[in-house]
């Protein structure tokens, strides 16, 4: 499978990529294929199954109406954050539901959404839509899976991941020896080899402008963030803190006790409080990783002598190729799903893709970039996925702040080398997959093991 920078940078909403972000995509690919295949008019009702870690967790992802609004055509890029509160109270109150925006039928939530525990063989993330009649027969029936990162594949297309993506590119690489070794013969940086292959789908115009937008939404994500106040959704009563950081921080400029690393905090922070309160973000590569990769580039920007202005837009084309190039081999070779693996597959993955781009645009040999990459993913390594409550806050708002500084630190000490290091990119991703499969399912975004069940009063 070949897979493409904006594969992996996807413009959506919070908070979850694999529960909120996938289901809303599994619900309007259902009621696109009813229209496609002439079905709409005589459908009276839809069902949907949630199986697995979208059932143990998906009410705190909000991901009930996410697929329900996706039925009604909604998309994750382009839907207003604001209007799906709203119309889901709507739907709850008995308001129709459109499917795909134009045919009206009834709705009983009670009815219709059903949770069950049990995972289905393919993935733990697995979801069944059934569309009947008048007289009550199924005149269509899928199965999804929401694999993460937004990725969303049907029966068919799990079995036979490799047909999702076939187009000829002119450097492909399937580990990160093959990239070095291509990076080395053709004597090309990985930001470079990356851009080629890019052009196979999109102009060099094309290209630029979709990486302009992707962190736009992502600069967008942070201001708006830091202006936030008052408590998150879901009833653990979060406060933001963001705002609150940022103003200290502002008046503190300058002072003794001034520090960057503050700073990162403050970005990774904004971002996934506004993840958590359901707002529009970036998958990098899933949503409950956003964070990262905007608090290393806003970093790189702010606080790094080596940045110019007057190439600003070079500097995070080169960072988001480069951290693509990792997360692809992350997701090709292991996984980005914290349902799959733990969060060593979400923030692990981050991290590392942050720690190369971060290397990457500081000057580092497609070596060092390697090396950056390994060292932010070694050090994540076990880390479980066990959100309070199913909620995208408690660990993972934090979790997002401490390793954006990891991948920092990785670029930092890859750059003092000479990209020479005794365990490869991939063995430690090679570690996380074997990692993720021994780890007890109720430590994989299931809310059943760690954090989530060990939380005491104060």
């Amino acid at each position: 499978m070949t897979l493409s920078l904006f594969d992996l940078f996807k413009i959506g909403i919070g908070p979850s990529s694999s529960h909120t972000v996938g289901p809303m995509k599994a619900g309007y690919l259902f009621s696109q294929l009813l229209a496609q295949q002439a079905l709409l008019s005589s459908v009276t009702r839809v069902q949907v199954i949630f199986y697995g870690s979208l059932a143990a967790t998906g009410k705190g992802h909000g991901t009930p109406p996410a697929l329900l609004l996706g039925l009604e055509g909604a998309l994750p890029d382009v839907v207003d954050p604001d209007w799906i509160a709203p119309r889901y109270a709507a739907l709850q109150s008995g308001a129709d539901l459109c499917l795909a925006g134009s045919h009206a039928i009834a709705f009983d939530e009670q009815r219709d959404v059903i949770l069950r525990w049990e995972c289905l063989p393919r993935h733990t993330n697995g979801l069944q839509l059934f569309a009947f009649d008048g007289a009550g027969q199924t005149v269509l029936m899928k199965t999804y899976y929401s694999v993460g990162g937004g990725f969303v594949l049907d029966d068919d297309e799990v079995d036979q991941p490799a047909s999702l993506n076939e187009v000829q590119v002119p450097y492909p690489f399937a580990s990160a020896a093959e990239l070095l070794a291509l990076c080395h013969q053709h004597q090309l940086s990985v930001a470079e080899l990356m851009l080629a292959n890019e052009l196979v789908w999109r102009s060099d115009a094309d290209i630029a402008t979709g990486i302009e937008q992707i962190w736009q939404t992502m600069q967008r994500c942070v201001q708006r963030g830091i202006q936030q106040q008052g408590e998150l959704p879901g009833g653990l009563h979060v406060r933001r803190r963001a705002a609150r950081l940022h103003d200290s921080l502002v008046r503190q400029m300058g002072s003794p006790g001034w520090n960057a690393m503050e700073w990162v905090n403050l970005y990774a922070l904004a971002v996934n409080e506004e993840n958590a309160a359901g707002g529009r973000v970036v998958t990098a590569p899933t949503n409950g990783a956003a964070g990262i990769i905007p608090a290393v580039l806003h970093y790189y920007m702010q606080f790094c002598p080596q940045f110019s202005a007057s190439a600003s837009a070079a500097k995070v084309q080169e960072f988001l190729l480069t951290a693509t190039a990792i997360g692809i081999l992350c997701k090709l070779n292991a996984s980005i799903s914290g349902a799959e693996v733990g969060c060593q597959g979400e923030v692990g993955s981050a991290c590392a893709m942050a720690a190369a781009g971060l290397a990457a645009v500081m000057g580092g040999t497609p070596d060092q970039v390697e090396n950056a990459a390994e060292i932010g993913m070694e050090h994540n390594l076990g880390l479980t996925c066990d959100p309070v409550a199913g909620l995208v806050q408690i660990p993972c708002i934090e979790r997002n702040a401490m390793a954006s500084v990891k991948a920092i630190n990785a670029a930092s000490m890859a750059l003092r080398g000479d990209g020479q290091h005794f365990i490869s990119l991939d063995k430690v991703i090679a570690t996380m997959r074997d990692t993720g499969k021994d780890m007890l399912d109720k430590y994989k975004e299931t809310s059943r093991g760690g954090l989530a069940i060990n939380i005491t009063e104060c």
